[in-house]
């Protein structure tokens, strides 16, 4: 069984080499900081497919975005403060913590696992980006996602797993931060 830890080494892996290669996601600068959340899945699961035998049989879908059979299904959100062109992002922690079923959010994500009879073992994961140092620190969103969770929602998370990489090449979105919890049940529903 694939832990968590080694599920997040091997994404972050992968958007360092999307980073490295230079491929400009549409008109935007080069680096992986501007590709959308559903490219980078995509990404994310042809590098698998490609790189690690062990990821044989991962495929995308509608719910969850990504499916490794038999072990994790992974919902993904991007937490990106500050666009391509350096300016702030409007709304975009509404990413993480719009707290109503139904929505887009990783809140919402983790009712929609939670709700998916899935076999599977269930997580969230950020895939945020910051400034070497940060302009705007991911940390408090990230607490406000904890917090808003387990109090307001009442769904039990695991210990939040977390690996950064800076030196990306993208002159705006510089630090990797990679954030993943296992959604392991609705406190609510005991």
């Amino acid at each position: 069984m694939m832990t968590l830890n080694e599920i997040i080494s091997d994404i972050s892996d992968s958007l360092v080499a999307l980073d490295e290669s230079r491929i400009p996601w549409d008109k935007y600068q080069p680096g992986v900081g501007p590709y959308t959340e559903t490219k980078l899945v995509q990404y994310m699961a042809d590098y698998f497919r490609e790189c690690f035998p062990k990821y044989r049989g991962i495929m995308t879908r509608r719910t969850p975005d990504l499916l490794i059979p038999n072990e994790w299904a992974l919902e993904f959100k991007l937490a990106r403060p500050f666009g391509d062109n350096g300016k702030i992002a409007e709304n975009w922690s509404v990413n993480l913590l719009h707290p109503y079923p139904g929505n887009t959010s990783s809140l919402g994500d983790c009712i929609k696992l939670l709700n998916a009879n899935l076999a599977e073992k269930l997580a969230v994961i950020v895939i945020g980006y910051e400034h070497n140092p940060p302009k705007i620190d991911l940390e408090p969103l990230v607490q406000a996602f904890e917090i808003l969770a387990n109090q307001f929602m009442k769904i039990q998370l695991s210990q939040r797993i977390e690996i950064r990489r800076a030196n990306l090449i993208h002159p705006v979105h510089q630090v990797l931060r990679v954030f993943a919890w296992e959604v392991q049940k609705n406190l609510e529903s005991q």
